[in-house]
Protein backbone atom coordinates (compact mmCIF):
# COMPACT_ATOMS: atom_id res chain seq x y z
CA UNK A 1 0.00 0.00 0.00
CA UNK A 2 1.19 3.49 -0.76
CA UNK A 3 1.95 5.91 2.06
CA UNK A 4 -0.43 8.92 2.13
CA UNK A 5 2.16 11.31 3.48
CA UNK A 6 4.87 10.52 0.93
CA UNK A 7 2.46 11.20 -1.95
CA UNK A 8 1.58 14.69 -0.79
CA UNK A 9 4.66 15.90 1.07
CA UNK A 10 6.43 17.49 -1.94
CA UNK A 11 3.47 19.59 -3.09
CA UNK A 12 2.48 20.36 0.49
CA UNK A 13 5.91 21.85 1.11
CA UNK A 14 5.70 23.92 -2.08
CA UNK A 15 2.28 25.26 -1.10
CA UNK A 16 3.50 26.14 2.40
CA UNK A 17 6.63 27.86 1.09
CA UNK A 18 4.66 29.93 -1.40
CA UNK A 19 1.86 30.65 1.10
CA UNK A 20 -0.70 29.34 -1.36
CA UNK A 21 -3.69 27.18 -0.59
CA UNK A 22 -5.87 24.57 -2.22
CA UNK A 23 -9.44 23.29 -2.49
CA UNK A 24 -10.21 19.78 -3.83
CA UNK A 25 -13.21 18.31 -5.65
CA UNK A 26 -12.54 14.61 -6.18
CA UNK A 27 -14.70 11.72 -7.27
CA UNK A 28 -13.32 8.29 -8.07
CA UNK A 29 -10.29 8.81 -5.80
CA UNK A 30 -12.85 8.66 -2.99
CA UNK A 31 -11.18 11.16 -0.68
CA UNK A 32 -7.62 9.83 -0.97
CA UNK A 33 -6.38 13.06 -2.54
CA UNK A 34 -7.63 15.06 0.42
CA UNK A 35 -6.49 12.41 2.91
CA UNK A 36 -2.98 12.53 1.42
CA UNK A 37 -2.83 16.30 1.65
CA UNK A 38 -4.17 16.24 5.20
CA UNK A 39 -1.68 13.58 6.34
CA UNK A 40 1.15 16.12 6.10
CA UNK A 41 1.71 18.02 9.37
CA UNK A 42 0.79 21.68 8.99
CA UNK A 43 -1.92 20.98 6.41
CA UNK A 44 -4.02 23.86 7.72
CA UNK A 45 -1.49 26.21 6.15
CA UNK A 46 -2.45 25.12 2.62
CA UNK A 47 -5.57 22.91 2.65
CA UNK A 48 -8.79 24.96 2.65
CA UNK A 49 -11.23 22.09 2.15
CA UNK A 50 -12.61 19.55 -0.22
CA UNK A 51 -15.48 17.30 -1.17
CA UNK A 52 -16.06 13.93 -2.78
CA UNK A 53 -18.27 14.84 -5.73
CA UNK A 54 -19.30 11.31 -6.63
CA UNK A 55 -22.67 11.98 -8.29
CA UNK A 56 -24.53 14.75 -10.06
CA UNK A 57 -26.59 15.13 -6.87
CA UNK A 58 -23.43 15.88 -4.86
CA UNK A 59 -22.13 18.26 -7.53
CA UNK A 60 -25.45 20.09 -7.56
CA UNK A 61 -25.85 20.11 -3.77
CA UNK A 62 -22.29 20.68 -2.56
CA UNK A 63 -20.88 22.79 -5.39
CA UNK A 64 -24.20 24.42 -6.39
CA UNK A 65 -23.58 23.70 -10.08
CA UNK A 66 -26.90 24.36 -11.86
CA UNK A 67 -28.34 22.11 -14.55
CA UNK A 68 -27.80 24.84 -17.14
CA UNK A 69 -24.03 24.72 -16.56
CA UNK A 70 -24.05 20.97 -17.21
CA UNK A 71 -25.83 21.29 -20.58
CA UNK A 72 -23.76 19.39 -23.14
CA UNK A 73 -21.25 18.17 -20.53
CA UNK A 74 -20.82 14.83 -18.82
CA UNK A 75 -18.79 13.53 -15.91
CA UNK A 76 -15.48 11.72 -16.41
CA UNK A 77 -14.14 14.34 -18.83
CA UNK A 78 -11.44 16.96 -18.55
CA UNK A 79 -14.08 19.68 -18.97
CA UNK A 80 -16.04 18.31 -16.01
CA UNK A 81 -12.89 18.06 -13.85
CA UNK A 82 -12.05 21.65 -14.76
CA UNK A 83 -15.56 22.86 -13.95
CA UNK A 84 -15.39 21.26 -10.51
CA UNK A 85 -11.86 22.53 -9.87
CA UNK A 86 -12.86 26.10 -10.76
CA UNK A 87 -16.08 25.90 -8.79
CA UNK A 88 -14.54 24.64 -5.56
CA UNK A 89 -11.61 27.04 -5.82
CA UNK A 90 -13.98 29.98 -6.23
CA UNK A 91 -16.38 28.75 -3.53
CA UNK A 92 -13.59 28.39 -0.96
CA UNK A 93 -11.46 31.33 -2.07
CA UNK A 94 -8.38 29.20 -2.62
CA UNK A 95 -5.33 29.92 -4.75
CA UNK A 96 -5.64 26.52 -6.43
CA UNK A 97 -8.49 24.19 -7.30
CA UNK A 98 -7.99 20.51 -8.05
CA UNK A 99 -10.66 18.39 -9.72
CA UNK A 100 -10.72 14.64 -10.38
CA UNK A 101 -13.38 12.46 -12.03
CA UNK A 102 -13.31 8.94 -13.42
CA UNK A 103 -14.06 5.25 -13.14
CA UNK A 104 -12.17 3.33 -10.45
CA UNK A 105 -13.34 -0.12 -11.53
CA UNK A 106 -13.72 -2.99 -11.61
CA UNK A 107 -16.06 -1.96 -14.43
CA UNK A 108 -16.32 1.17 -16.51
CA UNK A 109 -18.85 3.92 -15.97
CA UNK A 110 -22.25 4.54 -17.52
CA UNK A 111 -20.74 7.04 -19.98
CA UNK A 112 -18.67 4.38 -21.73
CA UNK A 113 -15.32 5.08 -20.09
CA UNK A 114 -13.30 2.01 -19.18
CA UNK A 115 -12.14 1.03 -15.69
CA UNK A 116 -9.00 2.91 -14.72
CA UNK A 117 -10.06 6.07 -16.58
CA UNK A 118 -9.72 9.42 -14.80
CA UNK A 119 -9.54 13.08 -15.74
CA UNK A 120 -7.79 15.73 -13.68
CA UNK A 121 -7.77 19.50 -13.66
CA UNK A 122 -5.78 22.10 -11.79
CA UNK A 123 -6.83 25.71 -11.88
CA UNK A 124 -5.21 28.78 -10.36
CA UNK A 125 -2.19 30.77 -11.50
CA UNK A 126 -1.70 27.92 -14.02
CA UNK A 127 -4.48 25.82 -15.52
CA UNK A 128 -3.97 22.33 -16.85
CA UNK A 129 -5.96 19.13 -17.52
CA UNK A 130 -4.90 15.54 -18.18
CA UNK A 131 -6.49 12.14 -18.66
CA UNK A 132 -5.04 8.93 -17.23
CA UNK A 133 -5.89 5.37 -18.33
CA UNK A 134 -4.42 2.73 -16.01
CA UNK A 135 -5.96 -0.28 -17.77
CA UNK A 136 -6.34 -1.89 -14.33
CA UNK A 137 -9.60 -3.38 -13.00
CA UNK A 138 -8.40 -3.14 -9.37
CA UNK A 139 -10.53 -0.42 -7.77
CA UNK A 140 -8.20 0.40 -4.88
CA UNK A 141 -5.09 0.36 -7.06
CA UNK A 142 -6.78 2.82 -9.39
CA UNK A 143 -7.75 5.08 -6.50
CA UNK A 144 -4.09 5.22 -5.44
CA UNK A 145 -2.96 5.78 -9.05
CA UNK A 146 -5.50 8.59 -9.46
CA UNK A 147 -4.32 10.22 -6.24
CA UNK A 148 -0.69 10.04 -7.35
CA UNK A 149 -1.53 11.50 -10.78
CA UNK A 150 -3.56 14.34 -9.24
CA UNK A 151 -0.84 15.32 -6.80
CA UNK A 152 1.85 15.15 -9.48
CA UNK A 153 -0.18 17.42 -11.75
CA UNK A 154 -0.75 19.85 -8.89
CA UNK A 155 2.95 19.83 -8.00
CA UNK A 156 3.90 20.49 -11.64
CA UNK A 157 1.56 23.50 -11.76
CA UNK A 158 2.68 24.95 -8.43
CA UNK A 159 6.36 24.55 -9.39
CA UNK A 160 5.68 26.44 -12.60
CA UNK A 161 4.61 29.49 -10.59
CA UNK A 162 7.48 29.43 -8.09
Amino acid sequence: MTDLNSLAAPVAELLKQSQQNLAVAESSAGGLISASLLSVPGASAYYVGGAVIYTRASQKGLLAVPDSTMAGMRASTEAYALLNARTIRDALGATWGLGETGASGPTGNRYGDSFGHACFAVTGPVERTITVETGDTDREANMWAFTKAALELLEECVRETN
